[in-house]
């Protein structure tokens, strides 16, 4: 069954990113991807929060990177420390037009152009938990699976109401 589709459907834009936060993400992931890592977006994490992108290395590392696109969207966003709990490094993402020493120096740091990312600063590792590990693993394999499906899903009307893991 073909993955591409002719029916218009975006499963992973809900409204919630910007063009801009998009072309970060599209830069991040590239950079990433040329690691030899895989990564997926918007992935709700144990503890409600949502994280812009999540990364697995060839290692078994798993990264979250929080994509900010404006000086302003780092000063409102609190939630952030709190995605530690839930990866082995800990990255902040942005463009060209933020203002890099906004960002804390106990975090790494990528700048995206949109066609690719440039590591700034390498992250600080803090090992997961073996039981937090499998956990994440678990929810990035289950919902990969569940996005692959509906992707392949998508041209046929009748496929509908499958729900992300």
């Amino acid at each position: 069954m073909p993955i591409v589709s002719s029916v218009p459907y975006q499963p992973l834009v809900d409204g919630r990113q910007s063009e801009r936060a998009m072309m970060v993400r599209r830069g991040v992931q590239r950079l990433v991807t040329a690691q030899a890592a895989v990564s997926l977006p918007e992935i709700a994490l144990a503890s409600g929060r949502r994280a812009d992108l999540i990364c697995l290395t060839e290692k078994g590392e798993i990264w979250i990177v929080e994509i900010k696109t404006s000086i302003e969207d780092f000063r409102v966003d609190r939630k952030w420390p709190e995605y530690r709990q839930h990866c082995d490094r800990l990255f902040f993402a942005t463009h060209p037009g933020v203002p890099l020493d906004i960002f804390p120096q106990d975090c790494g740091l990528i700048l995206s152009d949109g066609y690719g990312g440039e590591l700034l600063r390498e992250a600080p590792e803090h090992r997961l938990a073996p039981a937090a590990r499998k956990a994440v693993t678990l929810r990035f394999a289950r919902l990969a699976a569940t996005r692959l499906m509906q992707a392949e899903w998508a041209a046929n009307p009748f496929m509908t109401g499958v729900r992300e893991a």
